[in-house]
């Protein structure tokens, strides 16, 4: 019976492990400095003592005859397992993955069991040797599994052992395993003369063999412990010296930007203690407010590409707080040339940088201001010698670059100044130039070079020597005088004598008219429809047209006849004349200023005028009095019909007195408190239920009293004064009605006016919002008439309004336009049946017959309609007859104001 004898076992088993531990210290050697020479020694190790661990155990087994070996075979294997162990590591160390940990311990085990099987077969004895497949392919995978985690683990210092373990269990495992596959079958020895090793010099060379591979052992441990020995030391001094850096941060990272040393300065720095630290990204030092994302990603990967990276940017404190810092980025690699971590240093730049840049900002403002100055500068030192001088000096003077040099004096600038600017007169020129930079001619000079180059030089001395000599060129400055005293007696727009050249020129004719003993005609020229332009056809459009009617007016008048623009749409003219024919061919000279259209940009522009026409001396001694009494001939002519020529009569101003006056005192109501609103109900004709109401303006006139709307509303429109009025009346009516029932709507009247107004909807909607009134509640009753001057944009301001959740309602219909197209092209809200037509309709079968249309356009249309002006029981007994749902008038109210604690709610009419 074959068995082993233990002690050898025991001792191939160390020569195994020792084996190990010094193939995977040179392995991991090789590994991190990548010495072709450490590879080498590893695999040769490694290959010896497994081979050596293989016959001694070989040796340790009877089989129960003597054994011999044949040479060639047993050098084979010795040779087999050094190659294929040193291929292994090799593959190893050149993919250092887990597939290449794999590949290289399939690479080794197959070596180590190609070994063992050939040393097997070496073996020469009366026996015959059979083996048994499952074991032998079990013993193969024993050799390589262990392997592959062994690999893994052999680069990193701390997990070198358990690698030695797992290397000596894959040799172990396959030489026992490999033993059970093996069966003997006694046979006869066959002779034959190939060279046999006995048992004794097998002892011999395996004996040398672990005798090598436990000295390689040893000596391997002992150059593991110098190195690392060395390397603690080299890393206890560079401690030393990087925590005794003071004035900057140093630390280390790994190849994944992952801090893996602190130093004392980084933590002063950064404020991060080591334990903190360690662990940490490098993005963590940079990622705050603002940083764009992954900075420290790409300084590493510029370090990682160039091997260094240095820049300043802000860095981030624990804290939260912020420092300009200097980055430098090292990249640290190992004898392989692969990166094996970063080297930071940061430097703490915030005080410089902010010296940098006060000192940057102060030489930024002082080259700014020299080089933005208006005027040329030249600075000359004590010697009379020039220093410095901005670029506006050679600009001024059509100087090239680099024409004027530091060190130049007054002699040699002045002639190249002149050269370039092309004088009228040099010498005069030259002297005056010399001149006034002379330091002794402190003060300004002006010198005219030409007509069209006047220069301003002024030199001033310095307290501690030289002086400073400014140019400045001012011919636009005297180009604008002109202009400035040419703008002061004309219209910018017209180019016409304005208001106050007006007055001089015609405070002179009438002094000359009076000397002669004759007349003197002023005409006031207002044009019609003027504003109509602007809102049809935009300002631009507008200001053509004034231009156009200027030149008209020019053009029509003598050299004796003089015409200006007062302001806005209003002209003047006047002229001496000495008879009424005269006169008469001046003034229809005027109107047919405007016999035609004018040309726009792809239409027609209608355009009239209203004159007035005041005659000095009879209608006025002095200009203010002939001024006013034109200008109400004026207006007489714009309100009257027909003709829109009018002279001034005595007595016709006492009207115009009076509206000009409404208009004045119209303006300043508001804020004298003269405005109030009353309200009149609105019913439902079947039930009487109040269902609304509708906002009447009123004004209490301080002098006057009540003042009608028919009289002051016309005259807000005329003046603008609509606006705020309009307003004003929408926010009272909005904050009021916002304390009534929920369900009781507010009606307000727009003016025509209002809605050429551009911001008309944002008022609305803030007013809503202040007043806090849901724009259901809300309902805007507006003429046809407001729609017809521009119908597209006023339907497109209409459908805004209605967008909101604001009711539109038709006011008067049956009275002007009422036109069916518009009901058609925007869809109202309500209806409202003019009064004329209901405080008829008893009477009046025509009248009847209209509301009885409407009612039934409504019905049609799904419209509401609510009649106006219902005063008695028969109207409204008519009403109900022909189907009306809504009514108001003095049958249900009279318009009343209503005060906080008479907040209407909905009731029945009694």
């Amino acid at each position: 019976m074959d068995h082993h004898q233990h002690w050898l076992v025991a001792l191939a088993a160390f020569i195994c492990f020792a084996t190990a531990v010094s193939g995977m210290l040179l392995f991991r050697e090789a590994s991190r400095s990548g010495a072709r020479n450490w590879l080498l020694a590893a695999g040769g190790t490694a290959g010896f003592g497994i081979w050596a661990t293989h016959f001694v155990a070989m040796m340790g087994y009877l089989p129960g005859f003597e054994v011999s070996y044949r040479l060639w075979p047993t050098v084979g294997s010795l040779a087999l397992a050094v190659v294929l162990i040193t291929a292994g590591f090799a593959v190893a160390l050149r993919f250092p993955t887990l597939v290449g940990a794999a590949l290289a311990a399939a690479i080794t085990g197959s070596g180590v069991a190609a070994m063992h099987y050939l040393g097997v077969m070496a073996m020469d004895m009366p026996a015959l040797v059979r083996f048994d497949a499952v074991y032998l392919a079990l013993s193969v995978v024993l050799a390589i599994a262990p392997l592959i985690p062994a690999f893994h683990l052999a680069r990193s210092e701390r997990h070198v052992l358990p690698a030695c373990l797992l290397l000596t269990l894959a040799v172990v495992g396959l030489h026992f395993t490999g033993m059970t596959a093996i069966e003997l079958v006694p046979s006869r020895r066959a002779a034959s003369d190939v060279i046999l090793l006995s048992q004794q010099v097998m002892t011999w060379l395996v004996s040398v063999a672990a005798g090598l591979v436990v000295i390689i052992c040893l000596s391997a441990l002992a150059h593991v412990r110098r190195v690392q020995g060395i390397v603690r030391q080299g890393e206890r001094d560079m401690a030393v010296i990087v925590n005794g850096i003071s004035d900057c941060a140093m630390f280390m990272l790994t190849p994944d930007g992952i801090v893996k040393a602190w130093n004392k300065s980084a933590q002063r720095l950064n404020g991060y203690a080591e334990a903190d630290a360690l662990g940490l990204s490098l993005e963590r030092f940079y990622a705050g407010e603002g940083r764009p994302s992954c900075f420290a990603c790409k300084a590493l990967d510029e370090a990682r590409h160039d091997g260094r990276y240095t820049g300043e940017d802000w860095s981030l404190r624990k804290d939260g707080t912020r420092f300009w810092s200097h980055v430098t980025i090292e990249r640290v690699i190992d004898a392989r040339e692969r990166i094996v971590g970063f080297i930071v240093i940061i430097r703490d730049m915030t005080r410089a940088r902010e010296d940098q840049e006060r000192l940057s900002e102060t030489r930024a403002h002082l080259d700014t201001a020299l080089d933005n100055m208006y005027q040329g500068l030249a600075l000359f030192d004590a010697s009379q010698r020039l220093v410095l001088h901005n670029d506006r000096l050679c600009e001024l003077w059509s100087l090239q670059e680099g024409v004027l040099r530091p060190g130049m004096t007054i002699a040699e600038i002045v002639p190249v100044m002149m050269a370039r600017a092309h004088v009228d007169d040099p010498g005069r020129t030259r002297t005056a130039l010399e001149s006034a930079m002379s330091p002794v001619a402190a003060g300004t000079t002006v010198i005219e070079c030409r007509a069209d180059f006047i220069v301003s030089v002024a030199t001033r001395p310095l307290v501690q020597g030289g002086w400073v000599s400014t140019f400045e060129d001012i011919t636009e400055r005297r180009r604008n005088e002109a202009r400035i005293v040419h703008l002061a007696m004309h219209d910018p727009l017209t180019g016409l004598s304005n208001r106050a050249h007006f007055a001089e020129q015609c405070a002179r004719e009438m002094d000359y008219s009076a000397r002669l003993g004759q007349n003197f005609a002023l005409v006031m020229i207002d044009l019609n429809g003027f504003k109509g332009i602007n809102d049809r056809w935009g300002h631009a459009e507008g200001d053509r047209a004034i231009v156009e009617i200027g030149h008209r007016l020019q053009a029509c008048c003598v050299e004796s006849e003089t015409v200006a623009r007062l302001g806005g749409d209003e002209f003047a003219a006047g002229k001496c004349f000495a008879s009424q024919a005269d006169l008469s061919d001046f003034v229809d000279r005027l109107r047919a200023c405007f016999d035609d259209d004018l040309a726009g940009e792809g239409h027609r522009i209608p355009i009239g005028a209203s004159l007035g026409v005041a005659v000095f001396p009879s209608d006025g001694a002095d200009l203010e009095t002939l001024m006013n009494n034109a200008d109400l001939a004026m207006y007489r002519a714009k309100n009257g019909r027909g003709e829109h020529i009018c002279y001034y009569q005595p007595g016709m101003d006492e009207n115009a007195r009076t509206r000009r006056q409404l208009a004045t005192e119209l303006r300043h109501a508001i804020e004298r408190d003269e405005f109030h609103l009353v309200y009149q109900p609105q019913h439902a004709v079947q039930s009487g239920a109040v269902i609304g109401y509708e906002a009447l303006l009123r004004w209490v006139h301080p002098k006057r009293g009540l003042v009608s709307p028919d009289e002051f509303i016309p005259i807000a429109e005329e003046t603008g004064s609509i606006y705020a009025i309009g307003e004003w009346v929408l926010r009272e009516a909005a904050r009021e009605a916002a304390q009534w029932d929920p369900d009781l709507k507010i009606a307000v009247n727009l003016s025509p006016v209002q809605l050429q107004q551009a911001d008309l909807v944002q008022t609305i909607t803030d007013i809503l919002v202040d007043a806090g009134l849901p724009p259901r509640r809300l309902e805007l009753e507006i003429t046809e008439s407001a729609i017809i001057g521009d119908r597209t944009r006023a339907l497109h301001l209409l459908r805004q309004i209605k967008a909101l959740g604001v009711g539109i309602a038709m006011d008067d219909f049956g009275t002007g336009y009422s036109s069916l197209d518009t009901l058609q092209a925007f869809p109202f809200d309500k209806i409202k049946i003019d009064k004329s037509f209901v405080l008829k309709a008893v009477s009046n079968h025509q009248a009847t017959a209209i509301v009885r249309a409407v009612l039934a356009l409504g019905r049609s249309l799904e419209i509401p309609v609510l009649a106006e002006g219902v005063e008695t029981e028969e109207q409204l007994a008519m009403l109900v007859r022909e189907g009306c749902t809504e009514a108001q008038g003095y049958y249900y109210g009279r318009p009343r104001r209503l005060k906080p604690e008479q907040a209407p709610v909905v009731t029945e009419h009694g």
